[in-house]
């Protein structure tokens, strides 16, 4: 397979086991370039991943991967005697000059990651099973890197979970109109504006700080092909500082939903309280230990900001122009908002029946 002469050159900057033989376009992301590289190593081939790392999103490559260096060792560490290390957190290989990443003439940052062989990963939870799986994942990534050593990890997109800021920047949009749309979301603004008080809900709330991934959609968890097993936790570029809700939020938001992101037909947004209710299972089974008790009390809130907070970010960029997501056709970046703010009421509703599931299981933990 043809592969651009950059991706070829900077592969060769790594020590990888045998001689590369092809790289191919791999994942689903829409972040940074990532590429699967083949080495030719004896009679067993060897696999990698390569990513060119977006430097528009991420404007300290250099800070960005002083954590992912800190993150992946102590990891490593963590599961130095697990029988099944090499796939229970993401390997960084070193460039020939022993660093963590290479930086070509034109500018670009690379970095290389051991392939994690026999798992694969899905967009959307199929199954309670799958769901559980996830959320446990996620719940012992916080609870492992709650020992991290100082000092405290650099913020590589500042601000990212800022609801009150989010709604600022949604003011702002609103005011300056750019894109001259602001008649087309009249009602997504109305509805921005009724619901400004969940935006203080996780932030007025005093919680303690936590090292957190702040990405936790399902398809950043590896599971193990014949086990269904979450093996490792992947895409680490915003692991950072945050709130432990942040992570549970999103991952209610992205997994609870059966929609599609931009879906039109919004009686399909829901959020499923059974896969609710496998997510709060696996996410306790790993991070009870360590929750407070308010954090316990915002579980079923949480969802809730970070869909209200989403919404807030597709509106303002459709207000603006589209220039933060992309948008494959006119009017998506609303129609994303409608999904986030349809998902929210959903979320709400069932607010009361996802206390008693929260309430269920700290009596069965007692």
């Amino acid at each position: 397979m043809n592969v651009p002469p950059d991706v070829r050159a900077s592969a060769r900057e790594f020590q990888f086991a045998g001689e590369f033989s092809q790289a191919e376009p791999y994942g689903s992301g829409h972040i940074n370039d990532t590429y699967r590289v083949t080495c030719a190593a004896g009679g067993q081939p060897r696999r990698y991943i390569l990513q060119r790392i977006n430097r528009h999103v991420f404007q300290d490559p250099v800070a960005l991967m002083e954590n992912l260096q800190r993150v992946t060792a102590h990891l490593a560490g963590k599961f130095a005697s697990h029988p099944d290390a090499g796939r229970r957190s993401l390997t960084l290989v070193p460039t020939r000059d022993g660093k963590t990443f290479y930086h070509d003439e034109a500018g670009n940052f690379w970095r290389v990651f051991n392939f994690i062989e026999r798992a694969r990963t899905f967009d959307a939870a199929g199954s309670p099973a799958q769901a559980f799986q996830a959320a446990r994942a996620f719940g012992e990534f916080q609870k492992l890197l709650a020992d991290l050593p100082a000092p405290r990890l650099h913020d590589t997109i500042p601000d990212f979970h800022h609801t009150h800021k989010k709604f600022a920047a949604l003011e702002k949009a609103v005011a300056a109109d750019a894109g001259n749309r602001a008649a087309l979301a009249k009602q997504e603004i109305e509805f921005a504006l009724r619901h400004q008080a969940i935006a203080g809900a996780l932030l007025d709330a005093n919680l303690p700080g936590r090292v957190t991934h702040n990405d936790t959609k399902i398809n950043n968890v590896m599971l193990d092909d014949a086990t269904g097993e979450a093996l490792c936790v992947v895409d680490l570029d915003t692991t950072m500082p945050g709130l432990a809700l942040y992570d549970f939020g999103d991952l209610v938001r992205s997994a609870a939903n059966p929609a599609r992101e931009d879906e039109r037909d919004l009686a399909k947004v829901q959020m499923r309280l059974p896969i609710f209710g496998a997510l709060l299972r696996g996410y306790l089974s790993s991070a009870g230990g360590f929750l407070t008790p308010d954090e316990r009390r915002l579980l079923p809130v949480s969802g809730q900001v970070i869909a209200f907070e989403l919404g807030l970010r597709f509106l303002a960029d459709f207000l603006g122009g589209d220039k933060y997501f992309k948008a494959r056709r006119e009017g998506q970046n609303l129609d994303r908002c409608r999904v986030q703010f349809k998902l929210f009421e959903s979320i709400r509703r069932q607010e009361a029946a996802m206390e008693k599931l929260v309430e269920k299981a700290g009596r069965l933990a007692a």
